[in-house]
């Protein structure tokens, strides 16, 4: 099998551009224009525009620095189309963060927080102080897409409303997404040339196929220069492998998960989670698992992957990955059994992520805000944010059944990259729904043969979401914050002395007791408190 190279970089998601966080302005005076705000009774209740008389609002969210917003087409196009103008109050990505803290505690709020990430404890924090307003019954009223949505999927309801019985922000609602977290994929150059027409599907044949790449030469080129297994994660923590490899033990999630019988577990504690560390280590030891796993950045593993060295890996996709043409080369992971239990663990997305759009307390017309972002919650409005606006990258051929066709990308560049210039849905959790029909006729055979996989290996097979998106009362989230910071710190930093040996698995008692001791236990009745009351509202 010949690897096909693709002559045009991809863009990467996180790509920045460096500048300094702006202050955030008042948006009392963004709005004087505005005076006392519009009237509900002037926002109109159907169709476009939204509102008659020109209405301007701020919003504050991400920006990976690719293009600044106020030249999207989308943005553009939503003006044209509602008569609302966004004045944008942005900050980069890797900020982000930061300058939401301070716009919180300064007084001064945008209108709307987009794809802003709001945790559950800052959507109750921020909720019940009254800075962010409760949208409930605004979505009864003024938005009939979030509505149908939620009358529908009684899950996302609950999921996002708070214990004082508030929604206080929207989702990104992803339905034909499964995947967990991205998933592993095996090089097909290397299985062709071991003579492997058949998957690992134990943690032994696992282990014998990574063994195979280290000592056979796969790729040819008569070095010892193959990786069999490598991660490449935040923090340097495994994260990008831990699920797949957490699921040969029995376990969904890396912290917290319920169990077929609805019992919550904190993962670090279970005998499961050692059963893992102690197979990691084994890999490790065997030179079987990168020994830069803990120390390389996600554009050093990359480099790897295009050098065709890497045997088993985490990505998007593995042609991707590797710089290639679109293709079907390369196996999803069968995610594996060890002997310690009877079937794999194979954990699903949860479908939605909260915290996404918000409304403060000085936005002039709530009705109208909302009346906005609920166009992303059709399939119309969906397909744009996600796509850009009809005739600049894709068009209609049947529009009354979804039916679309690409066309020529305009600079003749790479067409993600040139998605990334005309609408803020790249890279950041911005609040939409993500449907079948958005793609509908611009699929290909690889697509299609990726949803194969995703079927048969993850999906047909039990796959199914850790743990529910849900929140934590007042006092449970306040006592989950405390702990969670240093028990997060101290199980990546034993996590990684177990499989490094730097720490012996020996001292897996000393270490349950430890993590006892800063709040495993509690971690697990809290959460157990939280889904019972999920389930049983």
């Amino acid at each position: 099998m010949k690897r096909v190279k693709k002559g045009l970089g991809l863009v990467l998601a996180g790509a920045m551009i460096a500048g300094a966080l702006s202050a955030c302005s008042s948006s009392t005076e963004t709005n004087k224009g505005n005076e006392q705000g519009v009237a509900a009774e002037l926002v109109n209740a159907e169709g476009f525009p939204i509102v008659n008389e020109p209405l301007k609002l701020t919003m504050m969210g991400p920006d990976v620095g690719i293009q600044n917003w106020n030249d999207m087409l989308v943005f553009q196009e939503m003006e044209k189309l509602t008569g609302i103008t966004m004045e944008f109050q942005n900050a980069p990505k890797d900020g982000f963060e930061t300058k939401k803290n301070l716009v919180f505690s300064s007084g001064s709020y945008p209108d709307i927080f987009y794809a802003a990430g709001l945790t559950p404890a800052e959507q109750m924090n921020y909720g019940e102080q009254g800075i962010l307003l409760p949208l409930e019954d605004l979505i009864e009223t003024h938005a009939p897409n979030v509505k149908q949505i939620l009358d529908e999927n009684p899950s996302i309801r609950k999921s996002i409303t708070a214990p004082d019985g508030h929604i206080y922000a929207l989702p990104v609602i992803e339905f034909n997404q499964p995947w967990y977290r991205n998933p592993l994929w095996y090089n097909g150059e290397f299985l062709t040339a071991l003579g492997i027409d058949k998957l690992p599907e134990t943690t032994e044949e696992l282990y014998t196929y990574l063994k195979r790449v280290k000592e056979e030469d796969p790729n040819g080129n008569g070095k010892a220069d193959e990786i069999p297994l490598s991660s490449a994660s935040p923090n340097n923590s495994l994260r990008d492998i831990r699920t797949w490899l957490l699921g040969a033990f029995g376990i969904y999630e890396e912290e917290i998960y319920v169990d077929d019988n609805d019992v919550v577990h904190y993962t670090p504690m279970e005998e499961g989670y050692k059963q893992y560390l102690t197979y990691l280590n084994r890999l490790w030891n065997d030179g079987l698992l990168d020994q830069e796993s803990f120390s390389q950045t996600a554009e050093q593993r990359e480099a790897k992957a295009r050098n065709n060295q890497l045997g088993l890996f985490s990505a998007w996709t593995a042609f991707q990955m590797m710089g290639e043409e679109p293709n079907s080369d390369d196996p999803m992971f069968l995610p594996v059994v060890s002997e310690f239990v009877d079937k794999p663990a194979i954990a699903k997305n949860k479908g939605i992520n909260t915290g996404a759009f918000a409304i403060s307390n000085t936005n002039p017309s709530p009705e109208a805000s909302l009346r906005w972002i609920d166009h992303a919650y059709s399939v119309e409005g969906a397909t744009m944010f996600n796509k850009g606006p009809e005739g600049v990258l894709w068009q209609y051929t049947d529009k009354e059944n979804h039916v679309k066709e690409y066309l020529p990308v305009p600079d003749g560049g790479d067409r993600e990259e040139y998605r990334s210039r005309i609408t803020p849905n790249y890279g950041i959790p911005a609040p939409t729904i993500n449907l079948p029909e958005i793609d509908k006729g611009l699929l290909g055979e690889v697509d299609d043969w990726v949803a194969n996989e995703t079927k048969t290996k993850l999906l047909d097979r039990g796959a199914r979401i850790p743990f529910p998106v849900l929140f934590l009362t007042p006092e449970e989230q306040s006592e989950v914050t405390m702990m969670t910071s240093d028990l997060n710190t101290y199980v990546r930093q034993m996590e990684a002395k177990f499989v490094t040996g730097a720490e012996p698995l020996t001292s897996w008692d000393n270490y349950v007791s430890t993590v006892k001791k800063m709040g495993g236990d509690r971690m697990a009745e809290i959460h157990q408190a939280a889904y019972d009351r999920w389930k049983n509202s």
